[in-house]
């Protein structure tokens, strides 16, 4: 068991049955009470936020996961399969369980996090190269401001780029927000 003290963002924790993941932690100390512990959670199954409060010194229960890194080997319309390099050992996992499916590409190592061989969460980096297959003309000019347009990526996600961009260069996405960052 862990005191709530020890909550930051990033940990897992058990409380009543569920797995938390903490997004964000503060401590609320108000005149002669005691402290208050806010935490914002994730539950780690369902993906949910929630915000919980804790009393100081109050615990949890403290949760061991365990990160592989594991190959991506496909998909189809129903799950993700991947494979452990070590064993060999083929992992499938139902598309709704990782909403960040669609940055996956085939044949790359992606961490899983696990609870007792349960794949939680899918660890992306915060940023990936992609290429771009589809995307309008190359305009110059207009350039006063900043003006994007569409583009269609190798992954098939649809995201604006600038208008400088054209099909074939390589740019980096920002896998939190699936917005164009640079170009690579």
């Amino acid at each position: 068991m862990i005191s709530v003290t020890e909550l930051r963002a990033g940990t897992i924790f058990e409380d009543q049955g569920n797995i938390y993941q903490v997004v964000s932690y503060e401590h609320i100390k108000m005149g002669r009470g005691s402290a208050n512990i806010k935490v914002k959670v994730q539950n780690v199954r369902t993906g949910s936020t929630t915000e919980k409060s804790f009393i100081n010194g109050a615990r949890v229960n403290e949760v061991h996961i365990q990160k592989k890194d594991m190959q991506f080997l496909y998909k189809d319309s129903d799950f993700l399969y991947f494979m452990d390099p070590k064993t060999y050992e083929q992992l499938q996992v139902p598309v709704q369980k990782f909403l960040e499916h669609q940055y996956l590409k085939d044949g790359e190592m992606f961490p899983i996090s696990f609870l007792h061989n349960e794949p939680l969460s899918l660890n992306l980096p915060p940023k990936m190269d992609f290429a771009v297959t589809e995307t309008g003309p190359n305009i110059k000019g207009n350039s006063a401001t900043n003006i994007y347009k569409d583009a269609t990526l190798e992954n098939n996600l649809q995201t604006k780029v600038p208008l400088f961009i054209k099909t074939g260069d390589r740019v980096r996405i920002d896998t939190r927000t699936g917005e164009y960052s640079e170009k690579v």
